[in-house]
């Protein structure tokens, strides 16, 4: 699997490009403010043909470049019903006082094509497959986008702004929730396996089982199901 990826405009953002191999189709996730350069070079690099865009939640640092993106390329959108509103308007994601300054007056426009995300979801895109899990907490539609283990390559989990290396999502903003976020952790990261990738919205990759030993976030935590194996 081909995963290029760089951090999108003044937020820093990573927005991921995903394909099977160079020269196929690929899979672009959170392309985020000032994003379609990036895209457009790793795209011409590689010698990709997107064939969709997938949200792993709606906060604009994620989301901004999503309606031009879809439209240049004709592709459609998937985000979780939860998020969509805020493709629209991106003030809703953030506090008043700071949404009403920074986007009081920016309106942005849904893509012609918007498909809406599920819990348990396995979306089939450019020859691959990605599980999708929501995991509510630092947005109300927030997901996580997984690809299966295959042979000796470890299955890689898209994270979104669920969790970093080292901390977890902000619960700050209008419809974030600690509680949830922490109940999103226990089942959606910890029943995964300690070799899983982890691909955040921000920052640098890291493991599961990285966070799971050091992130103090995690300490407390167990996961929310037991293991299907074993006595």
């Amino acid at each position: 699997m081909l995963v290029a990826g760089f951090p999108a405009g003044s937020f820093a953002a990573n927005c991921y490009i995903v394909a099977p191999a160079a020269g196929e189709e690929c899979v672009i996730i959170d392309p985020g403010q000032d994003a379609e350069e990036g895209i457009e070079e790793i795209v011409r690099e590689h010698r990709l043909k997107p064939v969709a865009v997938i949200a792993t939640h709606g906060h604009i640092d994620h989301v901004w470049s999503v309606a031009p993106v879809c439209g240049a390329r004709d592709v459609p959108a998937y985000i979780h019903p939860a998020d969509r509103d805020l493709l629209t308007d991106p003030a809703k994601g953030l506090s008043l006082g700071v949404g009403q300054q920074l986007f009081g007056g920016l309106r942005l426009s849904e893509p012609d094509d918007v498909r809406e995300l599920a819990d348990g979801m396995v979306l089939e895109l450019a020859g691959l497959r990605f599980t999708v899990d929501h995991a509510p907490g630092h947005t109300p539609g927030s997901v996580t986008f997984r690809t299966p283990e295959s042979g000796d390559q470890p299955q890689v989990m898209f994270s979104g702004d669920l969790l970093f290396a080292g901390s977890i999502g902000r619960t700050d903003l209008p419809g974030g929730s600690y509680e949830e976020i922490l109940k999103s952790l226990a089942r959606v990261c910890l029943p995964l396996p300690d070799e899983t990738i982890v691909l955040p919205g921000h920052g640098q990759q890291t493991t599961i089982g990285r966070e799971r030993a050091t992130n103090p976030f995690l300490a407390d935590l167990a996961p929310e199901q037991g293991p299907s194996r074993g006595l």
